[in-house]
């Protein structure tokens, strides 16, 4: 039995779901997330609790990841999504163009301009070192957190490049001198 997909997820108030075909929509204060469910598994709601359940065996795997979905969907739109990046390096930094489109210097030959996809709003601390990501939905929010990653990964011998706050790094010995 999946542990996951039995646990109920509370509605908190002002949050409202529909079920359409495979998706369910769900709609709170920061706005509307849409969710896919896969066929088998159905929601029921009593008193203001979401449970999901599965018709046979044979979706198992896929109760947990519908439940993991919806409730991202729930906690997005009530919460919202954030992941926080550190850029580490002398004369890198990061700075916002605009609403849409964020600038990072990181020791290439040319600024990096990064697009901001619809939904997703960054913010940038005076020091222009720390970059937080923020949204409603997790996936994209966690998608554009990784490809700002991939724009200069950690340097594995002077931990120089972008990487997430909470991320922990392990520093490889360099060159041995001649002895």
């Amino acid at each position: 039995m999946s542990r996951i997909g039995k646990k109920p997820i509370t509605l908190p108030k002002g949050v409202k779901y529909t079920v359409q075909t495979n998706t369910v929509v769900v709609e709170g204060p920061k706005g509307k997330v849409s969710a896919l469910i896969p066929e088998g598994i159905t929601l029921s709601e009593k008193d203001g609790v979401l449970e999901l359940q599965r018709q046979n065996e044979s979706q198992s795997a896929l109760h947990g990841l519908a439940r993991a979905l919806v409730f991202n969907a729930v906690e997005g739109v009530t919460n919202g999504w954030k992941k926080e990046l550190d850029v580490i390096g002398i004369g890198y930094r990061v700075e916002l163009k605009g609403k849409s489109t964020v600038v990072f210097t990181l020791g290439y030959s040319h600024p990096i301009e990064f697009p901001l996809p619809t939904g997703i709003t960054v913010e940038i601390d005076p020091k222009q070192t720390h970059v937080t990501v923020s949204g409603i939905d997790r996936q994209k929010v966690g998608q554009v957190a990784a490809d700002m990653r991939s724009l200069r990964k950690p340097d594995p011998y002077k931990n120089k490049g972008v990487r997430y706050s909470d991320e922990k790094l392990k520093k490889k010995v360099g060159k041995t001198g001649a002895k």
